[in-house]
């Protein structure tokens, strides 16, 4: 069947009364919303090509003219191929193509056959491209900038992504969590606490990053277990003086990444009164944050109320998870919790048989010498994303479970070099 009668079957067969066109927008919209158009040529393309070319109230019969059917198919070969092209039949008709990210973007411009010798990326060269100076001086020291190609490339794709619009980056919500990275990659001016100016901070916070940016990859939600107070804990007698890590530009773009889900949810009839409602306490919760960043940026100190806030949000965390949850039937919670964890594995790339995956493991304590109210330091206590990269068998491409499985027996492949700075053995 050719591209021109998948065309007209969409634009005119009905199902349960609804033009098949609009069936497939209705499942098409959301999904580009959240993670971007298709880099495939779909629909859209097409149908606006079959107007061009047979006309908008042409028939089937129109497909039988040779002529008026060459003319369309030399015409769609004159399309726009999608921008992350492999191989050869690139402009064929999806329904629902693979979609156009800037990571992956990233990715097919530092690898070959644009960079020789090189056929695999790593995670690093998105957020070497997003900005990070830290994860390019990793790159050049572990000798992936030696190939020949990179640095031309890496200064290319660079400029394109300086050079992005505002507006790009809220297309969806995918570009607008690649956005809230962003701040994590930046160096740290005079105005905050010396520990997050040094070399260290740096790549924890590149760390993170790359954490968070798994998560995305993996499309899910982030499972936060245990961190703070759980679901029944007692509330102990004197609330400690707990520290918001003081990054106000990461939260600020969250709390837009959030009011941006809550409208486009809202405005396709998709949100639900829970996820609404689960939205806002996300967006007050993001909005303390912000706040209280700012004010400690400023010198100006937290009260009893912000403190007992910040005690809390392990409790707010698990909260949102269990509020959230797609729970089977009759699952007890401590079962659904032990399942959905945090860690979690998803591959990004393949070459010649070989996968590269990208992973998050369990959740690290990290301790940080903070000031407390009185000006005194003291040590605080929080929670970080680990994070693992690793070739792996294509032909045996990990799933989550197996993957918590590989941490739990001690099989897990050892975490990148460049943590040990600040990863304790």
């Amino acid at each position: 069947m050719c591209h021109c009668q998948l065309t007209y079957i969409l634009r005119h067969t009905t199902v349960n009364g609804e033009p098949a066109a609009g069936l497939w927008a209705r499942l098409y919209e959301p999904t580009a919303f959240i993670v971007g158009r298709a880099d495939d040529l779909s629909y859209h393309e097409y149908s606006a090509l079959w107007d061009a070319v047979f006309g908008p109230s042409a028939g089937p019969e129109s497909i039988a003219d040779e002529r008026q059917l060459q003319s369309f198919i030399q015409s769609a070969r004159l399309l726009t191929p999608p921008q992350v092209a492999q191989g050869e039949g690139t402009q064929n008709f999806r329904l629902m193509g693979q979609r156009f990210t800037l990571d992956a973007y990233i990715f097919s411009q530092l690898v070959e056959p644009r960079v020789e010798g090189r056929p695999l990326p790593r995670g690093l060269d998105v957020m070497a491209a997003l900005g990070s100076g830290e994860a390019y001086a990793i790159l050049d020291t572990i000798g992936e900038a030696a190939h020949s190609g990179y640095g031309e490339q890496m200064t290319k794709v660079r400029e394109e992504v300086r050079s992005l619009p505002p507006e790009s980056w809220t297309q969806t919500l995918y570009w607008a969590w690649l956005y809230a990275l962003q701040p994590l990659l930046e160096p740290h001016g005079e105005s905050y606490p010396a520990f997050m100016r040094t070399r260290a901070w740096t790549r924890k916070d590149l760390h993170t990053a790359l954490g968070s940016w798994t998560e995305l990859k993996h499309d899910t939600i982030l499972y936060a277990k245990q961190l703070g107070m759980g679901i029944g804990g007692e509330e102990p007698e004197q609330i400690p003086q707990g520290w918001v890590e003081p990054n106000p530009e990461a939260y600020a773009r969250l709390l837009a990444l959030t009011w941006m889900t809550a409208d486009g949810l809202s405005s396709r009839g998709l949100l639900s009164e829970n996820i609404a409602q689960q939205l806002s306490r996300l967006e007050d919760m993001l909005s303390f944050l912000l706040d209280a960043s700012l004010r400690e940026l400023n010198g100006q100190p937290l009260s009893p109320g912000d403190y007992k806030r910040i005690d809390n949000i392990g409790h707010w965390m698990e909260e949102i998870t269990l509020a959230t949850a797609d729970r089977e039937e009759g699952e007890e919670w401590v079962d659904f919790l032990e399942e959905h964890q945090a860690a979690l594995v998803a591959d990004v790339a393949t070459s010649n048989g070989t996968v590269l995956e990208e992973a998050v493991g369990y959740v690290f304590e990290i301790y940080v010498v903070v000031p407390d109210a009185r000006g005194r330091l003291q040590i605080a206590r929080g929670g970080v994303f680990s994070y693992y990269e690793f070739p792996w068998e294509a032909s045996d491409r990990l799933t989550d479970e197996a993957w918590r499985e590989m941490l739990a027996s001690g099989r897990a492949p050892e975490r990148p070099l460049w943590t040990a700075e600040f990863v304790a053995p």
